[in-house]
């Protein structure tokens, strides 16, 4: 006589409880993830006014360490500024330009048009009366490229779509600060 052996198939599938908690991870996952990804326009806006921040002082620092002029010359209309020595009484960004670090033979440029920074947009400059702000051999912000006259400092504003920020340079100083104005 033989055996009848029974063989029990298990259908493949979730029950119901697996399918429930995988839906509220995501949910919850969803609910962490969604705010954060509305405030990175605002993080690229800060990220350019942190870049811009640090290029000034660099400048600064710059004019210190080699005991020579350095200017910062923005330009409104093209979205960007450049580093230069400052070796008479004109500045010309394109000839004067430092070199930049990051490789051979590169203008120390920086462009807000990059996607990096995300819509920011130089506004409002006014630097002592112009777009330039210039440091002296020790690091104090003058009022122009051959004069010895400490500068009245000034301010660069950097717009994006979802805030707007007012970098402050103090005079006699130098000192850098940043306002946000939203």
């Amino acid at each position: 006589m033989m055996k009848r052996t029974t063989i029990r198939r298990h259908d493949a599938g979730y029950t119901l409880i697996e399918l429930l908690i995988v839906i509220s991870i995501l949910g919850i996952s969803a609910a962490l993830v969604i705010p954060s990804m509305g405030s990175a326009g605002v993080l690229r806006i800060q990220s350019a006014v942190r870049s811009v921040v640090a290029d000034i002082t660099f400048a600064q620092m710059d004019a210190l360490a080699y005991q020579e002029r350095r200017a910062v010359v923005f330009d409104e209309e093209a979205n960007m500024y450049t580093l230069t020595r400052v070796p008479g009484g004109e500045i010309d960004p394109d000839a004067d330009a430092l070199f930049d670090p990051k490789g051979p033979n590169q203008r120390y440029r920086a462009d807000l048009n990059e996607a990096r920074f995300g819509g920011s947009f130089l506004r409002d400059i006014d630097l002592n009366g112009g777009t330039a702000i210039i440091f002296d051999e020790m690091g104090a912000p003058i009022a122009g490229a051959e004069s010895t006259t400490l500068s009245d400092g000034g301010s660069v504003q950097i717009q994006g779509p979802d805030s707007r920020f007012r970098i402050d340079i103090a005079a006699f100083t130098g000192r850098v600060t940043v306002v946000r104005l939203d």
